[in-house]
């Protein structure tokens, strides 16, 4: 199957949950970089330090970090010459703030002494920043810059393991895979739409299987069901031998 029918197939799976959602009140919701792009028109250091706090934390403290961080200091300068102390404080909710302020703090410096306080449009500059890798870079081609390529995260990665499109080990590696098996007219759309997905429906622990179009080309299901039917075959020997060995035994 084509990726541009995977996704197709995603969005109306995650469609029809939100209508069955919306009778109970809960919608679903953009994944935050996808929010802060339509929030914040595709600013590129909103997105670039949205993804450095994104890491190992949830979407919606990701949110409230960036909101506060960029309530009090609006450009790279600014944040560049910030105290650490209070930067740490503002993106707090975001969790490992002492980690990401320093890291936001060096970034902003370079982007802004070394870039004139404009972030850099391609991934090997990006790849210079300080602690910046493949998937914060990615993300800041993509949903900053409008740019052909493929972030790659925990959901993309388990995801396209899962489905089979790929079969990998790491989340570089799934992001070479991918590069070289799907059509770059599809590249800017995985993200968003895995990471929701992935958020939604294919979560990591009981994925929504039985909701999901995709069920029936999944290496995952396949093999899962799989496995339940040989447990099931094994279970039901089992008891027909016991019954056996029951009856000889009361002869």
């Amino acid at each position: 199957m084509d990726v541009g029918r995977i996704i197709d197939l995603m969005h109306e799976t995650m469609r029809r949950l939100e209508v069955r959602g919306s009778s109970q009140g809960s919608r679903l919701r953009l994944t935050a970089l996808k929010e802060l792009q339509e929030e914040e028109s595709g600013d590129p250091l909103r997105i670039l330090i949205g993804t450095i706090l994104s890491a190992r934390t949830r979407d919606e403290n990701t949110r409230v970090a960036v909101r506060n961080l960029f309530s009090r200091f609006k450009g790279a300068r600014e944040l560049a010459d910030a105290k650490i102390e209070e930067i740490e404080q503002l993106v707090r909710p975001a969790g490992f703030y002492r980690v990401k302020a320093r890291r936001i703090k060096e970034v902003a410096r370079m982007i802004a002494y070394e870039y004139d306080g404009r972030v850099p449009d391609t991934l090997e500059e990006l790849l210079r920043l300080p602690g910046v890798g493949r998937k914060t870079a990615n993300c800041v081609l993509v949903y900053a810059f409008d740019k052909p390529a493929i972030p790659v995260d925990t959901h993309v990665h388990r995801i396209a393991n899962r489905l089979g499109l790929v079969s990998s080990r790491s989340p570089e590696e799934t992001e070479h895979m991918l590069m070289h098996r799907v059509d770059e007219v599809y590249w800017k759309r995985i993200n968003d739409t895995f990471v929701m997905f992935g958020q939604n429906v294919c979560k990591p622990i009981a994925p929504s299987c039985s909701v999901c179009l995709l069920k029936d080309t999944c290496r995952y299901y396949r093999e899962k069901e799989l496995v339940n039917s040989s447990s099931s075959n094994s279970s039901k020997s089992s008891s027909k031998s016991r019954r056996s060995t029951r009856g000889v035994g009361g002869r």
